[in-house]
């Protein structure tokens, strides 16, 4: 499952340009902020705060592509564009998928710090 969640070759390439000990902080970094980042975007879609919501989508997005989270990647750049467009009723659902994907990444980085 991990190598469907995370792309191998992305994360193996940041691996050995900043080294395992460096991703390993980076990882318990994500694993910390990104929580934070999906309740900032359920506060922002509750406030109707677009700007908020595709900042923080943004965030997340770029955080994603760096360990090679791509299905992460690509529903915070949908969240992204659904705050640039003023957030569509479909938010609410790209939101929960977005959680979902966080999860399994989430549980995909964690194998990997400890492998």
């Amino acid at each position: 499952m991990t190598e469907l969640v995370i792309d191998q070759v992305v994360f193996v390439e940041l691996v050995q340009t900043t080294g395992q000990e460096f991703v390993a902080e980076l990882i318990d970094s994500f694993l910390e902020d990104a929580p934070q980042m999906l309740a900032a975007l359920c506060k922002a879609l509750d406030t109707h705060d677009a700007a908020s919501f595709r900042r923080t989508a943004h965030s997340l997005k770029s955080n994603a592509a760096s360990f090679g989270a791509m299905t992460l990647c690509t529903q915070a750049r949908e969240c992204e564009v659904l705050g640039l467009a003023g957030l569509a009723e479909t938010a609410a659902s790209r939101l929960a998928a977005l959680t979902q994907s966080y999860e399994e990444a989430a549980t995909a980085l964690k194998r990997l710090r400890n492998a």
